[in-house]
């Protein structure tokens, strides 16, 4: 190419592109540029985004250092595995840390988390109604846990796919659970902890599945899977899972804790108008697309360093996320679920609606995006 006709040629474009940008700026807007596809391994580990090898459901991931640990069901009780990127977990080997010696019932969802130098592995067993929360605890993720011992959440009800979290300086623990004794309804609950096995004072409800889109699947109505991130202003999120995992429906939606609010006052939390990853157009956030490669992707993890949420990615690059979720074209069945690879980025300026209910009806801030 003759270098002065490139750059007669060039310099217009790039001032054209510089001076579209600073406009936008100016106008207020959050300005993102669509993040490439990482071409090989980066440094959260992934070489390839998609399927692993790891036909399961549920999971939980967290960094320590250079490696990943994740917990599963399996072999009679709770797995860990630990690898140096996402996708060497699954050929990583299955180390038994728990069995249900106790036939405690079925066992679901572990979820780890590393606190003061040990490791946590919070998990649901029981059989119907039964279903309560259960944790146990090492200073190595692979041996020497704990026996269980029953979280004794406020209320004694039905309880599942619980998560901790410290915020401005406070404990807290958020589950799904019933408000009764019978299941219409699975709701998002948080109350107070003073260590990490500890529940103290009252359940506060955060969420309800009362939205169009969280009840297209019924029987019950859904909102579980907690997971736990901040965004870059600071705001606490809490992004869980809605509808039924049994269908196609199933998706990850978002809470978002208005700045300087209460995360156990329901009305300063709030509700993403609609999926933020999922399959079905018909759910999605205005703006939101449904996902290309699988159907129903929920139950997510952030595989954020020791599961903490002071370490949220920060805005800008893609941050890590894995998620269950069944590939388009094969049959819908908790059987064909298998642990996916993505990413996510943090999208600004973005406004959640409400009507009819006490306080504000809308907040701005974060909210966030996902990628297969």
């Amino acid at each position: 190419m003759n270098p002065s006709s490139g750059t007669t040629r060039v310099l217009p474009e790039r001032l054209t592109a510089i001076v579209a940008v600073v406009a936008f700026l100016l106008s207020g807007q959050q300005a993102f540029a669509e993040p490439a596809e990482p071409a090989g391994p980066d440094a959260c580990g992934l070489s390839a985004l998609g399927r692993t090898t790891l036909r399961a459901a549920d999971p939980s991931v967290i960094r320590v250092g250079g490696a990943y640990v994740s917990a599963q069901v399996g072999g009679g009780g709770i797995q860990v595995r630990q690898a140096s990127s996402l996708d060497g977990l699954g050929s990583a080997p299955a180390v038994l840390v728990w069995r249900d010696s106790r036939a405690l019932g079925s066992v679901w969802a572990p979820e780890i988390v590393r606190d003061g130098g040990r490791y946590y592995i919070y998990f649901t067993a029981g059989n119907d109604a039964a279903h309560r929360m259960y944790a146990i605890h090492s200073a190595s993720p692979a041996s020497g846990y704990t026996r269980e011992v029953l979280l004794s959440l406020p209320g004694e009800r039905w309880a599942i796919d619980g998560v901790p979290v410290t915020f401005n300086g406070r404990r807290y623990f958020i589950w799904s659970g019933w408000e009764c004794t019978t299941n219409v309804e699975q709701n998002l609950y948080i109350a107070g902890m003073s260590d990490p096995l500890t529940p103290v004072g009252d359940r506060h409800v955060i969420s309800q599945p009362r939205e169009p889109w969280e009840r297209v699947v019924g029987n019950p109505f859904i909102n579980e899977a907690p997971q736990v991130v901040k965004d870059p202003s600071g705001q606490l999120h809490v992004v869980y899972s809605a509808n039924g995992s049994w269908s196609e429906q199933y998706c990850v939606a978002d809470l978002r804790l208005r700045a300087g609010g209460d995360p156990t006052h329901v009305w300063d939390w709030y509700k993403s108008n609609g999926c933020l990853f999922g399959s079905d157009r018909a759910t999605m956030m205005t703006g939101w697309d449904p996902t290309l490669h699988v159907n129903g992707p929920g139950h997510h993890t952030f595989a954020l360093p020791d599961g903490d949420v002071a370490a949220s990615p920060p805005a800008g690059p893609r941050a890590p996320v894995v998620y269950h979720a069944v590939a388009k074209g094969t049959p819908y069945h908790w059987d064909n679920r298998y642990w996916y690879t993505g990413t996510f980025v943090w999208w600004g300026n973005t406004t959640y609606r409400r009507a009819n209910v006490p306080g504000a009806t809308t907040d701005t801030g974060w909210s966030l995006k996902f990628f297969e």
